[in-house]
């Protein structure tokens, strides 16, 4: 998974192309129950650019976007906001399928 280096990036991904961000930390113990299944979620869904943004770097899309809970995803294409998997609650990998399935 491709790591948010800007906000200037994340602006780009974001117009351009089909993205879902994962909004992250690396202190997030629910985030890292997910970290092994993402691979095989990437996979599966080669249309969507996947974009691990780190949520203590870039705190400010963060409230732009109103994550206020870790992991959560958010899907754009071209601009448009497709859909939004956002919560404090852990995550299955089954829930992020059926979420990133209910987008096409």
């Amino acid at each position: 998974m491709k790591k948010l280096q800007s906000i200037e990036e994340f602006e780009q991904l974001r117009e351009k192309g089909k993205t879902i961000f994962m909004f992250s930390a690396t202190w997030c113990p629910d985030c890292r129950f997910i970290d092994p299944v993402l691979p095989e979620i990437e996979a599966k869904f080669k249309e969507y650019t996947f974009v691990y943004v780190d949520r203590d770097q870039f705190i400010d899309v963060c409230q732009q976007l109103d994550v206020f809970g870790i992991p959560s995803f958010i899907a754009f294409e071209n601009g448009n906001e497709l859909g939004r998997f956002v919560s404090k609650d852990r995550k299955t990998q089954e829930e992020i399928e059926s979420f990133i399935t209910g987008l096409k």
